[in-house]
């Protein structure tokens, strides 16, 4: 492939070049990004990155995409895969993409590629108007009582309502639809919390140890779980997913895998980036008085404020994806299997998309990413957004306005955000 010049950025094949200063200016970028300042406002970075066009090199090869219609192209379109199982491996050994945690989250759903994503989604089923109606009853019933528990703390002083709220909300809720025992549940919220390494920007390899103990831990518990319910069939997913497989497949051990490799994806989706969903929607609620008299007068800005929250920091600020074949990107050429890093975090401050994109307003017209797109669309999207209704509604309606206590802390993380501590008190 002929290279092409961009912005000061040379493609040749697979490979990116770029001139030393803009290599050192953009690994500068996003070593802010891991510092405390950078986790509490990467969005500054993200316009400095921004400003250096739409579609820019990778110091570690590769491109960064910050424009939000370019983002948007590319997660609908055909022409651009998931890093799958059979991409990985083309990376060779001793690469990040060879970890046993890796290898093991390229078999979930979201790491398919057509046919067989086709095929697996299809056995996942989804959250249709009837499930999501039902799981609303015990989603409202939950949110009742950690509100009550938040209040008792309340009442003695402050309250961290992320340890409290936001994160026992979906392991709850997932964990009772699953049929998961409620003693499980802490340790499956740890273990979710460690894997998400693996699929971090740039892992290092203490983390990628951690993904890799946690994963194995997580197969474990998943396939003891799938034959112990293969013996006791009832009226539960893990036991529909069954049913699905063994019509599927023939063998009962990759019948079993298949299973296992669903309720784990299950698992990982419903927990980690909902319990951020909930944290940050909190947090913009309550550290500003307006938004919270705004919604509180206002109950039918509820779904508006999930949206503009999902907007203006989503729990996911990079997606992931390769090239089908080679082509043009906004002009910039790409090779087949290269890889490219959707800001998705940058591409929704994107002013072409937003006006005054660092203002949140709930009355602005929707459109992010956070729930991906095209055929990879979250899954959960509906559990989420029913999460997040529900408590935003009820926290409006049944609890005296909170105020903020402290800034909250970041986890030290790039493409998966999520608060550390999320401290309030009555105002």
């Amino acid at each position: 492939m002929a290279a092409v010049a961009q912005k000061g950025a040379v493609i040749v094949g697979l490979s990116v070049t770029t001139p030393s200063s803009d290599r050192r200016a953009t690994v500068s970028l996003f070593s802010r990004l891991r510092k405390p300042e950078g986790q509490t406002d990467p969005f500054s970075i993200y316009a400095e990155l921004r400003s250096q066009g739409g579609v820019s090199p990778a110091p570690w090869g590769g491109l960064l995409v910050t424009r939000f219609s370019t983002c948007d192209r590319v997660l609908r379109s055909g022409d651009w895969l998931e890093p799958d199982k059979e991409w990985r491996q083309r990376q060779g050994e001793r690469t990040r993409w060879s970890a046993p945690s890796s290898r093991e989250i390229s078999s979930t759903l979201p790491a398919l590629n057509p046919p067989e994503h086709t095929r697996v989604r299809r056995a996942a089923g989804t959250f249709d108007r009837g499930t999501i109606e039902r799981m609303g009853r015990r989603v409202g019933g939950i949110v009742e009582r950690l509100l009550d528990s938040l209040m008792d703390h309340l009442h003695t002083g402050e309250a961290d309502f992320a340890a409290l709220v936001s994160e026992e909300l979906p392991i709850a809720t997932i964990g009772d639809w699953l049929g998961l025992p409620a003693a499980d549940w802490p340790r499956l919220r740890e273990l979710t919390h460690d894997q998400v390494f693996t699929q971090e920007l740039l892992p290092s390899a203490s983390q990628l140890a951690r993904s890799d103990a946690a994963m194995a831990e997580l197969r474990t518990y998943f396939l003891e779980l799938v034959r112990d319910r293969r013996t006791r069939l009832g009226d539960d997913p893990v036991s529909d997913w069954i049913r699905r497989w063994d019509a599927l497949e023939p063998d009962q051990d990759k019948a079993d895998e298949g299973v296992y490799f669903l309720a784990l994806f299950v698992l990982l989706a419903a927990l980690e980036t909902t319990s951020t969903l909930l944290s940050t929607m909190t947090l913009l609620l309550v550290e500003d008085p307006t938004r919270w008299n705004m919604i509180a007068e206002h109950p039918d800005l509820v779904p508006a404020f999930v949206e503009e929250s999902l907007r203006y920091d989503p729990p996911t600020h990079v997606i992931s994806r390769v090239a089908a074949r080679d082509c043009l990107l906004d002009g910039v050429e790409v090779g087949a299997d290269q890889m490219v890093h959707l800001m998705v975090g940058a591409a929704h401050r994107d002013p072409e998309r937003h006006p005054h994109p660092d203002l949140f307003d709930p009355r602005r017209k929707p459109g992010h990413l956070a729930f991906s797109g095209g055929i990879h669309y979250c899954l959960g999207a509906p559990l989420a957004r029913l999460e997040a209704h529900t408590l935003l509604h009820q926290l409006t309606t049944r609890l005296p306005r909170l105020t903020l206590v402290r800034r909250p802390g970041w986890a030290p993380r790039v493409a998966f955000r999520r608060l550390l501590n999320l401290d309030v008190a009555l105002a």
